[in-house]
Formats: structure tokens, C-alpha cells, sequence
């Protein structure tokens, strides 16, 4: 079937090619005699009927070109579509495949379309298989979160995802502050627990003295009237400062709360 589609727009476009062309030879010939009559005088009056006869060709050969260009194109299409583009891609995949690079599976796809779906409970236990998939990974627990608060209305589970995730696993800093930043804001914004969130904050400027992650929450605490200071520890001026070592989540359990902690979001 497919070949026989090929086949009908080949002949189509072979037919209009011959037509154009032979439009074409057909107007060369009126507008050779019309030159020819002009140059005696149109003795005949022959002048007014060849000049409509090469009006008709003119658009007789206009309406092929366009046909002409359509069918023309759309085999272009095809090739491009079903032949040049898969080779291509397969070229691309066998040079990343020729390189020792896996195409890694992005294991939280199937979670997302179950979001998308409106599953929102059998995408959070697809988040958290992703999660068990990649344990240093974040970003399952952060959906999983988002999920409890936007989608279900459930803030207080949100907070127990993240304190969960965040007590029960060795964080790198960055991780660790993305939790305990997000914990405060759920406190604050959602729960209306200020103490809280000012203790979790408190907590990054304690555990993460001259970091960014420090000054932020410094700059927050002085948003709200709360002064507190980074703690200062000595630094040798000919040595540089060490990197921070990684974040290990039992060192940085949020400040109790009287609530639940059995960890509905985990």
C-alpha cells in the first residue's frame, strides 16, 4: 500500500511536469506568431485572439507549476520523513552507543504522565520507586511533595514527605538546604508555624556557617526581625577554605513539632 502511494504521486507529479512543459513549448509558439503578425500588421486581425490563446496557456501552465510544486514537495517530505531522518537518528544513537555513553531512562517519566493522568496516588508511589532507583536524587520527593499540596490539599503530609526524605537519607549540602528551605516555607506559607520555620532556618545558619545557603537564610531572618549571626570559625589566611563535607541527614533532624511523626508522605 505504502508503495503504491509512492507510485500514484510519482505518475502525478510525471504528469504535471509534462504538462508544464509542454504548456511551456505551447506559449513559445503563440508568442512567436504574435510576433511574427505584429511585424506585418495583423493583416488577418489575428492579434486579439492570439494574445487570449497565450492568456489561457499562461494560466493552463501557472495552475501545473503550482500542482507541480506541491506533489514535488510532498515527496520531498516523505524522503526526508521515512528515510532520511531514521538514518540520521540511527547514525546519531550508534555514535553515543560507539562512545561507551548510555541513553539513561528517565525514571521518573512514568510518574509524570500518571500526574498528568490525574493518578496522583499511583504517581507517588511511582516517584517513590524513583526514588529507591536513584536514592541521592531529590527530585522524587520534591514532585511527591508538590503532589500533596497542590494536587491532594494535604500540606501536612507534604511537610512529613520532606521531613522523611530528609531524615532518612545522607544529603549532599545543597540537597539538605533545598529541604530544610522548603520545610520552612511549608511551615510558614502553609501552616502558619513561624517559630518553626524560624528554628529550620536558625538550623541552616548553624549547620552551614559562610554558605550561600547560610546568607539566605540569614537575609530571611532579617526579613522577619530575627537577628542571628553565622557562626564565625577561624580560617588560617595562607590556607584556603575547605569544601564542606557532605550533609548526613541524621545530623540535621528538623526541630520536633507535636504532629504525627510516622511520615504519612513517605
Amino acid at each position: 500500500m505504502k508503495w503504491l502511494m509512492y507510485l500514484i504521486l510519482l505518475v502525478m507529479g510525471g504528469t504535471c511536469w509534462v504538462f508544464f512543459s509542454k504548456k511551456g513549448a505551447e506559449i513559445r509558439d503563440v508568442e512567436q506568431k504574435i510576433i511574427q503578425v505584429e511585424n506585418i500588421g495583423d493583416p488577418g486581425d489575428e492579434l486579439p485572439a492570439l494574445k487570449s490563446r497565450l492568456g489561457s496557456l499562461e494560466g493552463d501552465r501557472t495552475l501545473s507549476g503550482i500542482l507541480l510544486t506541491f506533489i514535488s514537495a510532498g515527496i520531498a517530505g516523505i524522503i526526508v520523513v521515512v528515510y532520511l531522518l531514521p538514518f540520521f537518528a540511527q547514525r546519531v544513537t550508534h555514535a553515543v552507543y560507539d562512545s561507551a555513553e548510555m541513553i539513561e531512562k528517565d525514571v521518573m517519566h512514568d510518574a509524570r504522565v500518571l500526574v498528568a493522568q490525574g493518578e496522583y496516588h499511583a504517581a507517588i508511589e511511582a516517584f517513590k520507586e524513583a526514588a529507591k532507583a536513584e536514592p541521592l536524587n531529590r527530585l522524587p520527593w520534591v514532585e511527591i511533595a508538590k503532589i500533596y499540596k497542590d494536587n491532594l490539599e494535604d500540606p501536612e503530609a507534604a511537610i512529613q514527605t520532606i521531613r522523611y526524605a530528609l531524615e532518612s537519607q545522607e544529603w549532599e549540602i545543597n540537597d539538605a538546604a533545598y529541604f530544610l528551605f522548603r520545610l520552612a516555607e511549608l511551615y510558614d506559607e502553609v501552616v502558619g508555624d513561624r517559630a518553626t520555620s524560624i528554628a529550620i532556618l536558625q538550623q541552616v545558619v548553624e549547620q552551614f556557617p559562610r554558605t550561600r545557603h547560610s546568607a539566605n537564610a540569614n537575609a530571611k531572618l532579617h526579613e522577619w526581625g530575627v537577628d542571628q549571626q553565622e557562626q564565625m570559625v577561624p580560617q588560617a589566611p595562607a590556607m584556603p577554605e575547605p569544601p564542606p563535607p557532605s550533609v548526613v541527614g541524621n545530623r540535621y533532624e528538623v526541630p520536633a513539632v507535636d504532629e504525627d511523626e510516622t511520615g504519612r508522605g513517605a
